[in-house]
């Protein structure tokens, strides 16, 4: 447990610094208001920040992702690896329900953290700010609506993280094996990197409307009266304002963000557990006089 906690922090850092101003563009895309919209397209709203409020205006809420991931990817990682092994068998069923149930319990911790995410990268800057930080954001949330606003979006985000995450681990898992990953393999990184980035594309595609409802729904009296009653009333409202394109919206900033965070997350824990795992077992064993050293096999994120 303790290689998974050690790769699984690794991996959540690498995929946050690479990621987090493509989630920024996105939340904001995701949130606009479709009667003036502030920003024309990816593109436009990626010039807009980085012109009103320089290169660090893309980072807003950095310190949500980064104080929760540590957890995030020890549960996601720890869960998905025991799970699958107390189902006995390595079938992609099995990989499904293994991310499945590593992506319903993370949530726990993701929804609130997401939270805060949501309303610093959406707020002013300067002097106008409410939040200090995520600490700040959270405490704010908690001493004017309790417990309940802190968890809000529970609900969008269980039906967004459950099924994504067993597409996630087992569309890895596939592609490993398809791909012949070996640790020996001159192409072993960009092969893992290929793997990652087109897991995390395709578990973005699997639940993406979910994921719109929960920013707005994260969003919603940000600025003003609140808007929706749940779930339900903010996909009717969404629909009936903006059609069908609403629940896209983001989506290619959404996925240039996939791929990178992702090759860069299951590559930097593949590559830990593997020569951690090799080194742990040189260590333990005895050693052979004359013999050549193994190499280590390759630990892969689906069988921990």
């Amino acid at each position: 447990m303790a290689l998974d906690f050690l790769a699984g922090c690794a991996g959540g850092v690498a995929g946050v610094l690479v990621g987090h101003p493509f989630d920024t563009v996105k939340v904001r895309l995701q949130v606009q208001n479709v009667a003036k919209p502030q920003y024309r397209g990816t593109a436009h709203c990626f010039q807009s920040i980085i012109r009103q409020e320089s290169v660090l205006g893309l980072y807003k809420g950095l310190g949500s992702p980064l104080m929760g991931l540590t957890f995030i990817n020890a549960l996601v990682f720890g869960v998905q690896g025991n799970t699958l092994r107390a189902l006995g068998r390595d079938t992609p069923l099995n990989q499904f329900l293994a991310g499945a149930a590593a992506g319903a319990i993370q949530c726990i911790i993701c929804c609130p953290m997401e939270l805060a995410k949501t309303r610093l990268q959406l707020q002013d800057a300067g002097p106008a700010r409410t939040y200090k930080g995520s600490l700040d954001c959270l405490v704010q949330i908690y001493r004017r609506e309790g417990l309940r606003g802190v968890n809000r979006g529970m609900v969008s985000t269980l039906l967004r993280e459950t099924p994504s995450f067993g597409v996630y681990f087992l569309t890895y898992d596939v592609l490993t094996r398809t791909l012949g990953c070996e640790p020996d393999d001159r192409l072993l990184v960009p092969k893992l990197l290929l793997a990652g980035g087109t897991s995390g594309i395709m578990s973005w595609l699997s639940t993406y409307p979910v994921d719109v409802v929960k920013s707005r729904l994260q969003a919603d009296g940000l600025r003003g009266t609140p808007r929706y009653c749940g779930i339900l009333d903010c996909v009717r409202q969404s629909y009936q304002a903006e059609g069908w394109r609403v629940f896209t919206r983001g989506l290619a900033s959404t996925l240039l963000r996939a791929f990178p965070v992702n090759a860069a997350t299951f590559a930097t824990v593949t590559v830990v557990l593997t020569y951690a795992r090799g080194e742990e077992t040189r260590l333990d064993g005895e050693a052979v006089p004359g013999a050549a050293p193994a190499a280590p096999a390759l630990a892969q994120p689906s069988s921990l």
